[in-house]
Order: C-alpha cells, then sequence, then structure tokens
C-alpha cells in the first residue's frame, strides 16, 4: 500500500539539511508567535513556505506542504491548550456543540478541496485573511456587531463553516479567526480563547487528514511526507 512517502529523490545530507531547517522553523515560529502574542499556524506556514523554497522544493506543492505540516503542529499543542483552559473553566461546552460540527465538516471540506486548490490560491486566501486579522489587531478598538451571539442556529452554523474552511485552507488554529470572531458579539475573552483552543483541534484533525489524502501520489514533495505532511516538521 502507497502511503505517500516520498524519499527516492533525495540523498542522506539533503534529509540532513532539510530536517535542520525545519527545526529551525520550529524555533523561529514559536519566538515569532510569542513575541507577536498570535498563534503558531499564521507564524509557522509563511517560515516554513520559505524554507521549503530554499531547497527549491516544486512551487506546485510548497504551499500545500507548509498549509498542511502547520495544521498537524497544531494538534497536539490544541489538545495541551485545551485542557489548560478547561481546568480553568474557560472552555465553553455549549458553545463547541454550537459550533463545532460545522467547524469539523467545513475544514474536512478544506482539506480535500485542497487538492483542487493551486498554491497560489492557497497564497491568495492566506494574504488577504492574514492583512484582515493584522488590521484588525492594529485598530484602538475590536468591531462589535453585538452584545451577544445570533440567536439564530443556521447563522451560528454559517459562521462556523466559514471558520472552519477559512482556517484550513490557511493552517491555523481556531484563535486567529475565532476569538475576533467571537469579541465582536461581546463574548467573555477568556472564554473565546480557552474554547477557540478546542475548536483548532476540530479544524486540525479533520483538515490534516484530508490534506494527507490530498497529497498522495504528489510528485515532487519532501522526503519523508505523508500525502502534504512532513513528518520531520510535525516531529
Amino acid at each position: 500500500m502507497d502511503f505517500g512517502f516520498d524519499t527516492s529523490a533525495f540523498d542522506g545530507l539533503t534529509i540532513a539539511m532539510l530536517i535542520a531547517g525545519l527545526a529551525m522553523t520550529g524555533i523561529a515560529s514559536g519566538v515569532l508567535a510569542g513575541l507577536l502574542g498570535v498563534g503558531g499556524g499564521i507564524v509557522i506556514v509563511p517560515v516554513l513556505f520559505w524554507v521549503l523554497s530554499l531547497f527549491h522544493f516544486s512551487p506546485a506543492v510548497i504551499s500545500h506542504l507548509a498549509v498542511a505540516t502547520s495544521l498537524a503542529v497544531i494538534i497536539p499543542t490544541s489538545i495541551s491548550s485545551m485542557r489548560s483552559h478547561n481546568r480553568r473553566g474557560n472552555v465553553d461546552r455549549p458553545l463547541l456543540k454550537l459550533w463545532g460540527p460545522g467547524i469539523f465538516v467545513s475544514a474536512l471540506v478544506g482539506g480535500i478541496m485542497s487538492k483542487f486548490i493551486p498554491g497560489a490560491g492557497l497564497r491568495l486566501v492566506f494574504g488577504v485573511v492574514g492583512l484582515l486579522v493584522a488590521v484588525n489587531m492594529a485598530l484602538p478598538k475590536h468591531l462589535v456587531i453585538s452584545d451577544h451571539l445570533p440567536q439564530s442556529g443556521w447563522i451560528n452554523r454559517a459562521i462556523a463553516a466559514v471558520i472552519g474552511f477559512v482556517s484550513s485552507l490557511m493552517g491555523i488554529g481556531g484563535g486567529t479567526l475565532s476569538v475576533p470572531t467571537l469579541s465582536s458579539f461581546s463574548f467573555p475573552v477568556h472564554r473565546a480563547v480557552g474554547t477557540s483552543s478546542a475548536l483548532g483541534l476540530l479544524i486540525a484533525l479533520p483538515a490534516v487528514a484530508g490534506f494527507i489524502w490530498s497529497g498522495l501520489a504528489i510528485a515532487g514533495r519532501p522526503p519523508l511526507s505523508l500525502g502534504y505532511v512532513s513528518l520531520p516538521a510535525v516531529s
């Protein structure tokens, strides 16, 4: 059975250099994420894209690799963060039940659809949404739409679907989009952050599965890649 590992075209030195470069990516992303106060995904994706570009991998797969690998890294970090916030009572379970299914399904759809989206499309999504997030962070006051979440279940499901789908194509967890969205509805910020950690897991798990499937048998991937997920970068 072909699990999508691709090593035949690379020698040992290339693999060693790639692993070293990916390790530096993790360090740089962690430092920058801490300094900027943002989720790691929004930093990991561009840094990983840059590292893979230095090794002259196919431009057709670099964006997909960066996004999928970032999502895989989010899985363990989301679990750790979710457990920590849950101990403090900051995970809103009713909101998880309301948003969770829509986020899970839309993230899976995003991962699967990545097979049909070119790298330029993923970069466009990341660039546009990242710019909007940066503008929102720079504003002295956050946009407030209402003093409560929408009463309509369908509106909530639509919001969740957009967050899950866009996050899966950007390679980010729930915090980058869900926290500003919840804040715009006057949701308590600590509960927004805590709940977004759980939402990040509901984004990352199905999206990674979709990206693995999408990347199977695709040529030009780095060595030790499972679909579009770079295992050395994840480890």
